[in-house]
């Protein structure tokens, strides 16, 4: 459809290209899709309005809000600004809603059933305006429509037109189109500028819409459309379509409204009921009129699913939306492979084994050539930020090993992803432990949450490869996950410091602590805090306390009755734990600045962090391994208790006095990010876990190796990123080289010497073991030849052997 020929009497709508757009709250009161495939679109809701709708990816939102104004003699009234909302499922496990917003000043009441249409990309809204002074025919309904296709506000076109005779709003942007139509009349309609001479301004200034104001091109636009709710007493039926091209967005919005919402919704209910009946009971006893939080999560894992792909986004939010701008074209709608684990985990827990299975052959494809995940990237595994979180690229290969113990794998398919699972591998061992930015995504070093899940990850590898016949590669990744292993405490245990002297305990492990080399001790290390309004701001890294510590219990490298662990967890709440009324919280580590800014204004690159329920949920699986079920079930109950009215859990909640024009109020959810849907997964898998007594994501392998028994001691081993000069006597020496080369070496002094060929691993590395286990005290000197190159390092390198 060609923009239309401006008729007559028709004039440019003034303020071009209008403000500069804004998202809008991330606190979402609502998320939902149809589970059907034909049905590419995403809808959020917030203060009783759509918000961000998404299509046909869930990379890419199309819409800002779509709500209502209410006019009458004298009257303006905006639903999300001026009425109370109540939000409501329309039944347990279905992300179909019912939306109440009554005036504040008692006028009028709007009602709006929201879902999606499982047969198209179109979102419908069954609307009752109800009068409750006066009568409905004092009042006028107006539709107000925020385009921004795609994850952009500028350049927007919008207009309304006919389409085969029916009365639509269109609008158009980066090769995508939106159409609205309605079951009723339209008495007026309008495309303007934001915040010159769009409907809001013109009806609240008492002009009405400009229907002159046809067409409003390149800018940030809304478009207006008064309703002839009278025509239905009422009732309306409000129908938003997405296409390649306004015909398509039209005739998809048109056959929506043929069909109807009530045959619509039907089909939308027996999709998600199908899908929720094939999950494992995990519902919590609740009063059948209260909220099945349960299924409050599994809806809002399913929701962030792209079928087509199996990936999984973060949140269908943008953290402090309303102040961003087209600059973040990310938001959390992006695929982070720790998440992605983590909720496929979640998956895994509720039952719903294909679509955990989806989560793997997805990241089989986007999986980068030299074995590692970006940080984050698009659906289409495009890069978004190219940080290298050293986890990410271990976190695949733990869901690998958990969809092979759950069945969901059987033998006859592991040859399909061991490709995957080597890459992984090499690059973890090549590029390992150290990671240049922990699971925060803001510091390099070594992380006790990173080192976790590298080793675990080596373990499962080592098993994989070995079922596969390569019993030696095996042998190798055995050894490199013990050698790290048993170096955790050195990298990352402080003690004797001020904190452990107060608590009385002898250490505990960090957040973070430098990859350097130069003696054990933590103190020399400065860790800067980033995201604070001092960005210069450091911190020695044995008082930089997080929850991290806690992933080497989950993830069984230590017991969790380990004195260092309690010793940990003690360090942990003295610093970290907030005892609200709902029960306990945690930040993610002291001095934190990824929050609200003092006031209460929106994290603009610095703030102040805040408490996140995700991690209570962590604690509760630190306390179920610890045989504390009754204290890990009070944690759930302090989880869900972070949620929102309908039951969703934010990323953060505020921890401080009330500030109610920002609507930011003592333990309720933040302006971060709402839903997190990693939030959800550790929901799930905490009622799984304690439905059977046991943490349900704990690797069999690391426990078994490193807490129910300890392996022989791995080689010593030397690398030229990190060349220790010292090792203890009876230890075999390993040289680990990224190249093929040949060591010579000598244990005399140099008074002889041999030359040693490295062996090849198949993992990237090449290994030279020395027999050093016989020596006594005395020194090891080495030198490289680089055989590919043909030339010698130029340097000796010496060992003591103490």
């Amino acid at each position: 459809m060609a923009f239309p020929t401006l008729p007559p009497g028709s004039v440019e709508p003034p303020g071009a290209p209008g403000i500069e757009p804004r998202w809008t709250s991330s606190d979402k009161s609502a998320v939902g899709t149809s589970v059907s495939s034909a049905s590419s679109v995403w809808f959020t809701a917030s203060h009783g309005i759509l918000n961000e709708i998404y299509a046909p990816r869930l990379d890419m939102a199309c819409v800002r809000d779509f709500g209502f104004i209410v006019t009458a003699e004298g009257y303006f009234s905006e639903e999300k600004r001026d009425a109370d909302h109540r939000v409501q499922a329309i039944e347990d496990g279905i992300p179909a809603f019912r939306l109440v917003n009554t005036a504040r000043d008692g006028r009028y009441r709007i009602t709006k059933t929201v879902f999606s249409d499982p047969e198209r990309e179109v979102v419908l809204q069954d609307i009752r305006f109800e009068a409750l002074a006066g009568r409905l025919s004092d009042y006028r309904l107006h539709a107000l429509v925020a385009p921004h296709l795609v994850n952009g506000g500028s350049d927007n076109t919008g207009w309304y037109a006919d389409f085969k005779g029916r009365p639509m709003l269109f609008a158009e942007g980066s090769g995508r189109a939106l159409a609205v139509a309605a079951s009723v009349p339209w008495l007026a309609r309008s495309a303007g500028y934001v915040g010159f001479s769009d409907g809001w301004q013109t009806l609240s200034r008492g002009e009405g819409l400009k229907e002159e104001y046809c067409c409003a091109r390149s800018g940030n636009v809304a478009l207006s459309g008064t309703l002839d709710i009278q025509s239905q007493q009422g009732r309306a039926l409000v129908a938003i379509g997405f296409g390649t091209q306004p015909e398509e967005a039209a005739l998809r919005t048109l056959l929506s409204l043929e069909q109807g919402a009530e045959p619509a919704l039907k089909h939308y209910r027996a999709g998600w009921r199908e899908w929720q009946s094939g999950l494992l009971a995990l519902d919590e006893p609740h009063d059948p009129g209260k909220l099945n939080r349960y299924r409050v999560s599994t809806g809002v894992l399913a929701t962030h699913r792209d079928d087509a792909s199996g990936a999984i986004i973060a949140s269908l939010s943008i953290p402090w939306g309303f102040s961003k701008s087209d600059d973040d074209l990310g938001g959390y709608h992006l695929v982070w492979t720790r998440d992605l684990v983590e909720t496929a985990g979640g998956l895994l827990a509720a039952g719903a084994v294909a679509d955990a299975r989806s989560v793997l052959d997805y990241l089989a494809v986007i999986q980068e050539v030299d074995g590692h995940w970006v940080q984050n990237a698009w659906l289409d595994g495009r890069p978004y930020w190219y940080g290298i979180q050293m986890d990410e690229t271990a976190f695949p290969i733990l869901l690998y090993d958990m969809l092979l113990r759950s069945g969901a794998i059987d033998g006859s398919e592991r040859g399909r992803y061991l490709p995957m699972i080597e890459a992984a591998a090499g690059y973890i061992v090549k590029n390992g432990p150290a990671t240049q930015e922990d699971r925060w995504e803001e510091d390099a070093g070594y992380s006790p949450f990173t080192l976790a899940v590298e080793i675990a990850g080596l373990l499962a590898a080592a098993d994989a490869v070995e079922a596969a016949g390569r019993l030696d590669a095996a042998h190798y990744l055995r050894e490199v996950a013990d050698g790290w292993n048993e170096r955790i405490e050195e990298w990352t245990y402080a003690t004797d410091t001020e904190l452990s002297r107060r608590l009385g305990i002898e250490g505990y492990y960090v957040r973070i602590a430098s990859a350097t080399d130069g003696g054990l001790s933590l103190r020399r290390d400065f860790i800067p805090i980033r995201n604070r309004d001092d960005g210069d701001a450091v911190l020695e890294a044995d008082l930089l306390i997080s929850p991290d510590a806690l992933a080497l219990v989950r993830f069984g490298l230590r017991a969790a009755d380990d004195p260092r662990m309690v010793g940990t967890v003690a360090a942990i709440d003295a610093e970290l734990r907030r005892d609200l009324a709902a029960g306990p919280y945690w930040y993610r580590y002291n001095n934190d600045g990824y929050g609200e800014r003092i006031d209460g204004g929106p994290f603009a690159g610095s703030g102040i962090g805040r408490l996140w329920p995700l991690l209570t949920g962590e604690r509760a699986h630190y306390e179920l391994a610890a045989g504390r079920a009754d204290e890990a079930r009070r944690l759930l109950a302090a989880l869900e208790a972070s949620a929102s009215e309908g039951g969703l859990l934010p990323e953060q909640i505020w921890d401080s006095e009330d500030v109610p024009q920002r609507e930011l109020f003592l333990g309720r959810p933040s302006g971060s990010a709402m839903p997190l849907v990693w939030a959800h997964a550790e929901h799930i898998k905490l009622l799984r876990s304690l439905r059977d007594g046991v943490v349900f994501d704990m690797p069999p392998q690391t426990f078994a190796r490193y807490v129910a028994a300890k392996p022989a001691p791995a080689p010593f081993c030397w690398r030229p990123a990190e060349r220790r000069n010292r090792m203890p006597a009876g230890r075999r020496l390993r040289i680990e080289l990224a190249s093929p080369a040949l060591v010579r070496w000598s244990a005399d002094h140099w008074a002889t010497a041999a030359d040693s060929p490295c062996r090849d691993t198949g993992f990237g590395m090449h290994v030279l073991d020395l027999p050093t286990q016989a020596l006594g005290p005395d020194t090891i000197d080495f030198t490289i030849f680089w055989t590919e190159t043909g030339r010698w390092e130029g340097a000796d390198f010496r060992i003591e052997v103490i």
